[in-house]
């Protein structure tokens, strides 16, 4: 019996994945967790191992083509295998072979060539035998058949069921006309989009409609980190690890984290989703996009545990080399985009989660320090004789969270708690 191999999920957040390249042909000899094809979403590039071993059979999803995840995309067998319209479902393997060669060519079959091809197949059955009248109706409403739910013998659409969908769709608000594709100008050129930018395009516009974003925004004073870090710099480097200053961002937070658990948590219709694990997600610039690998229960690591695990995943980040499970499971994201230069951002939530916290550029800044000797004004924010003014590496700090889940305090009280951790770094 053939094993189907389907599209796997990579990630929870993840629907569909497009197949960058197939490794093996049909026909091809095939190990069991072998590389069989690379695979591309907005997550991650990876390869998928083959399930079972034995030869390339099929495969029923071309290069470039997007796919739902669980839909199968090819065959594993024995040489004698057929891959018969019982083993592959009525009407799934041809279903599937248009929809992938929709994606790739991002056009559909009009009706009319579809009533031609069958007209020259001496035995039309099921979804591929269309009627002269369901022809000549799907074309004068321009309606895609594949849209149609068919109730004739296996899956055949008739003339009752295009007339009923027809129906539906009048009562439904006119949708929204596809934009023009765009031309470029006399003096423009046009980049296409890679895989992982319409990923990352889709995903961050489905954040923005999805959640309430809102912004608060703190400043550090991160010289308890940065005296930290100098004195344990050296030595850590002697032990292979290069200690950067996201460690301590996630350390304060996973800390943090346990004390606000509404803000490791997600939303749901019928209440909270808390997690009772802290999996804090990190940000991190690649060649096409941006990927978010996962510290797994970041709070029970210290110090040197998260810089080797940040180095680590980095690494294998920007070389392509993340497994699925390696971006899965991110209950809380930080991205430190002060590394470029950045001073104050305004992150995006990583879906479903509750909140992202964006880190800025540290730098020297000048900080007025208040001064606490008798006859001080009524008030401290008025000037004081005895107020100094020092040079301290500051930093500011950006939580973009979710106004159905956390309200202006409940987000305060947890950026005040990180703030509070950082600047009493080992005291």
């Amino acid at each position: 019996m053939p094993t189907p191999v389907k599209m796997p999920q990579l990630g929870e957040t993840v629907f569909e994945g497009t197949v960058a390249r197939w490794l093996k042909q049909p026909g091809d000899p095939v190990q069991r967790q072998e590389p069989l094809l690379d695979i591309t979403t907005d997550k991650i590039d990876t390869e998928v191992p083959a399930p079972a071993a034995g030869f390339l059979l099929k495969i029923l999803a071309a290069e470039g083509a997007t796919v739902q995840v669980g839909s199968v995309i090819a065959y594993i067998g024995d040489k004698e295998d057929e891959i018969t319209e019982e083993t592959a479902g009525p009407g799934k393997a041809e279903e599937l072979r248009e929809e992938t060669d929709r994606s790739a060519t991002s056009v559909s079959l009009s009706a009319s060539r579809r009533a031609r091809e069958v007209a020259s197949d001496t035995k039309p059955e099921g979804r591929s035998f269309v009627s002269p009248v369901v022809a000549r109706l799907s074309a004068e409403h321009n309606i895609d058949l594949d849209a149609v739910q068919g109730s004739g013998r296996q899956g055949r659409v008739t003339k009752k069921d295009l007339l009923a969908y027809i129906e539906a769709a009048e009562k439904q608000p006119p949708a929204a006309q596809p934009a023009a594709p765009a031309v470029p100008g006399e003096d423009e050129a046009l980049q296409p989009l890679s895989n992982m930018r319409r990923a990352i395009a889709e995903h961050m516009s489905r954040s923005v409609r999805t959640s309430p974003h809102v912004v608060t925004i703190f400043e550090a004073d991160m010289t308890a980190v940065v005296r930290h870090r100098a004195a344990h710099k050296e030595n850590l480097a002697q032990k292979g690890v290069n200690l950067s200053f996201t460690p301590y961002f996630v350390a304060a937070v996973a800390a943090a984290l346990r004390e606000n658990p509404a803000v490791n948590s997600s939303w749901t219709d019928v209440g909270l989703m808390l997690s009772q694990r802290i999996h804090v997600g990190i940000a991190v610039a690649v060649r096409d996009g941006l990927v978010v690998p996962v510290i797994r229960d970041a709070d029970e690591l210290n110090l040197q545990g998260l810089a080797r695990t940040v180095n680590d995943l980095a690494g294998r980040a920007r070389r392509g080399e993340l497994s699925p499970d390696d971006v899965r499971g991110g209950t809380f994201t930080v991205t430190n985009h002060g590394t470029s230069g950045s001073l104050l951002g305004t992150p995006i939530i990583n879906q479903p989660q509750a909140a992202i916290l964006g880190v800025g550029k540290i730098g020297k800044r000048a900080v007025v320090n208040s001064g606490g000797s008798v006859g001080a004004p009524a008030d401290p924010l008025l000037p004081s004789a005895d107020d100094t003014i020092s040079i301290r590496p500051m930093s500011y700090l950006s939580l973009a969270f979710d106004h159905r889940i956390l309200d202006g305090f409940g987000a305060d009280s947890f950026l005040a708690d990180v703030v509070k951790r950082l600047e009493n770094w080992g005291a």
